[in-house]
C-alpha cells in the first residue's frame, strides 16, 4: 500500500511535536540547565522583545485627481499597520496563535499617533470555519484604526468564501489615500478539483490547506478578477505609485508548494504601465524579495509560524533569513515598515522577533542586486 501523502505542514507539525515530547522526557535538572542556557544566549545578543505588526510608511507621492475625489487628498507622510496570516484555529484547539494575534492587535494599538489604517493580508482562519473567522474579527474588532481585509486561501475554500464576505465584504477593492492608488487584490482563486470527485467543503479545504497536494490547482487572479482589476487601473494616471496587496506573490516561485500564481505574468503586465508598482504579499511567511521589470515584491512575516525556503524558485535577490529556532516560539516571525521615498520606490526593514533588523533598499532591488546588498544570515538559513 502507498505511503499516505503528507503535506509540508503537517510534517512541519509532526516535527514540532517530536520535539516537545522529547521536552517531556527531561528530568528537572537536565530541563532546568537547557532554560538557563536558552536564556543566557538571548541576553547575550542583547534581542529585542518580539512585535507582530507591519508598519508601513508612505512618503512624498504626489496627490491626483481621484484622491481629491473622494475626499483622501493630502499630503504625506502616512502609516498603515499590516497584520497577516494569522491562521486561527478555535481557542480550545491553539492558544499559541490566537496569542500571537492578540499581541499583534496590542501592538498595533500601543503607537502613537496611530497609523490611518490597519490592512489585514489573509489567511485569518486556517480552516475557514465560522468559528475562526468570527474570533479573529472579534480580535480585529479590538483595534482603534480602522481595518481593510484581505482573503487568504485559508479563508475561503471551505465555503467558498461565503462566510468570508458576509463577515467583511468584496474580496478585491481599490481606494486612494493621500496621492497613492492601493489595490487589495484576490489572488487565490483554484480552478475546481472538488466537485468532479464529490468532495465535502472539508475536504476541499483540507486539500487546499496542504498546500502541496497534487490533486489541487496552482492560485490564480482569474479572468474576472483581473479584469477587475484592468477597469480600475483604467482611471489612475501611470504617474500614481501603485501599492498592490495580494496573498499569494503575484510571479512564479515554487509550484510545489504552491507559492505560486499561474497567470502572474498578464497581472504583471496590467501594472508595467505605472512608473512605481510595490506589491506586498503574505503566504510564503518568509523574508522575501525579487524585482521583475517595474515591480518590486516584498514577501511578508506571519504572525503564527516561519515557513522554510523551498529547495528551487528562490528569487535570486533574496538574502535568506536565519533558520528559525524550534524552541522559540516567535523565532523567524516578526514585523517591519516601508518607507516610501520621493521618487515613489520602497526601502524595506524587517523588524524580524528576537533578531537584528535587516534593511532592504529599493536600489538593491532595481540594480538587481548590484548595489545595498542586505547583510547575510549569522547562521545556516533552511
Amino acid at each position: 500500500m502507498a505511503a499516505r501523502h503528507k503535506s509540508v505542514e503537517t510534517k512541519y507539525m509532526e516535527e514540532r511535536d517530536a520535539v516537545l515530547r522529547g521536552l517531556r522526557g527531561l528530568d528537572r535538572r537536565t530541563f532546568l540547565k537547557v532554560l538557563a542556557a536558552s536564556a543566557g544566549a538571548v541576553m547575550a545578543k542583547s534581542l529585542m522583545p518580539p512585535h507582530t505588526f507591519q508598519l508601513v510608511e508612505v512618503a512624498n507621492a504626489a496627490p491626483d485627481k481621484t484622491a481629491e475625489a473622494t475626499g483622501m487628498a493630502g499630503q504625506p507622510p502616512f502609516t498603515f499597520a499590516y497584520i497577516s496570516d494569522t491562521h486561527l484555529y478555535p481557542r480550545t484547539l491553539n492558544q499559541r496563535f490566537v496569542r500571537g494575534a492578540v499581541k499583534a492587535v496590542e501592538d498595533v494599538n500601543a503607537l502613537d499617533p496611530q497609523p490611518d489604517f490597519v490592512l489585514f493580508g489573509g489567511d485569518l482562519a486556517q480552516l475557514g470555519r465560522h468559528e475562526e473567522l468570527e474570533l479573529g474579527r472579534q480580535i480585529l474588532a479590538e483595534l482603534k484604526a480602522p481595518v481593510k481585509m484581505m482573503v487568504g486561501e485559508h479563508d475561503w475554500f471551505y465555503d467558498l468564501g461565503e462566510a468570508w464576505q458576509d463577515m467583511f465584504g468584496p474580496p478585491n477593492y481599490s481606494f486612494d489615500w493621500k496621492g497613492v492608488h492601493v489595490v487589495v487584490l484576490m489572488s487565490v482563486h483554484e480552478k475546481d478539483f472538488w466537485t468532479a470527485r464529490k468532495m465535502t467543503p472539508a475536504e476541499r479545504m483540507q486539500t487546499v490547506a496542504g498546500l502541496d497536494n497534487g490533486i489541487q490547482s496552482r492560485f490564480e487572479v482569474g479572468d474576472e478578477e483581473r479584469k477587475w482589476l484592468s477597469d480600475d487601473l483604467a482611471k489612475v494616471p501611470h504617474t500614481t505609485p501603485l501599492l498592490v496587496f495580494s496573498h499569494s506573490p503575484l510571479y512564479k516561485y515554487y509550484r510545489n508548494w504552491n507559492f505560486w500564481t499561474e497567470d502572474a505574468e498578464q497581472v504583471q503586465a496590467i501594472l508595467k504601465p505605472y512608473k512605481h508598482v510595490t506589491v506586498i504579499h503574505g503566504h510564503t511567511h518568509q523574508m522575501l524579495y525579487n524585482q521583475i521589470a517595474n515591480i518590486s515584491f516584498y514577501g511578508m512575516l506571519s504572525t503564527a509560524w516561519p515557513w522554510p525556503y523551498a529547495p528551487t524558485g528562490l528569487p535570486p535577490l533574496t538574502v535568506q533569513m536565519n533558520r528559525a529556532d524550534p524552541f522559540d516560539q516567535f523565532d523567524g516571525l516578526g514585523d517591519g515598515q516601508f518607507n516610501v521615498r520621493p521618487d515613489g520606490l520602497a526601502d524595506k526593514i524587517y523588524n524580524l522577533w528576537d533578531r537584528n533588523p535587516v534593511s532592504v533598499k529599493a536600489d538593491y532591488l532595481i540594480s538587481h542586486g548590484k548595489v545595498a546588498r542586505p547583510p547575510a544570515p549569522q547562521f545556516a538559513s533552511y
